[in-house]
């Protein structure tokens, strides 16, 4: 192989291995929180204001200056941004709301899905309704 040809090569493999590898870390950046579950976030510096993105994913509570609880309401993701008094940013990361998942059991019947819960007995898990109605 002539020495372009192998730039080339490797140009593509980084290309391709590069750009997966930073979606991934990208992945792996996303602060996340269970549904129905709280996540505590302590700051190095007074907040003064908490934006959600969308308030049905993710909800986010001051409990003090420099503690933000952060609680997941349904699945999805969203982002949160926290400023300081001066309007700078001290977070904005986006956020995943997931399911715990070590304690369920998943059941396919035919195209159904059903999720239980089993801590320590099994119960129908509580699924968010997805569907929305138009007028």
């Amino acid at each position: 192989m002539s020495s372009s040809g192998k730039t080339i090569f490797f140009a593509g493999m980084i290309a391709v291995f590069g750009v997966s590898g930073i979606s991934a870390a990208a992945d792996d950046d996303m602060l996340r929180v269970y549904m129905d579950h709280a996540r505590v976030l302590k700051l190095d510096r007074p907040v003064s204001k908490v934006i959600v993105g969308n308030a049905k994913v993710a909800d986010a509570t001051v409990a003090d200056a420099k503690t933000i609880v952060l609680t997941g309401r349904s699945f999805g993701t969203t982002n949160l941004v926290l400023l300081d008094a001066d309007g700078n940013a001290i977070l904005d990361e986006r956020i995943l709301v997931s399911i715990d998942e070590g304690n369920t059991v998943r059941v396919y019947r035919q195209t159904e899905r059903s999720v239980l819960s089993c801590t320590p007995n099994c119960e129908q898990h509580a699924q968010q309704a997805t569907a929305t109605t138009s007028p």
